[in-house]
């Protein structure tokens, strides 16, 4: 996989730059229910190009390693500011 194959299939998806992988999944279910190419109106090119593409980022997503640090959590949590208070429970101060 190469990053122009990886930024088609977002854009094949729709997707926006930040996504879970249960986000994906649905994602990937609703479009492929609606170009299935069983329906009257399915698009069995869209179809498979919509498959394809949710193959690619899935196995992207699944073999992702994650940076366990501080500044991973921050990354991913922008909006916790004190990571100490979160995970002990305790209220921050405003």
């Amino acid at each position: 996989m190469n990053y122009s194959e990886f930024e088609k299939a977002i854009q094949t998806l729709g997707l926006c730059a930040k996504v879970s992988y249960d986000d994906l999944k649905s994602h990937y279910r609703e479009l492929s229910k609606v170009h299935h190419p069983d329906r009257s109106d399915g698009d069995a090119v869209k179809f498979d190009a919509i498959t394809k593409a949710y193959k690619l980022l899935k196995t992207y997503m699944e073999s992702y390693r994650f940076s366990l640090d501080k500044e991973e959590f921050q990354n991913q949590h922008p909006s916790i500011l004190n990571m100490k208070d979160w995970l002990s429970g305790n209220t921050r101060e405003s």
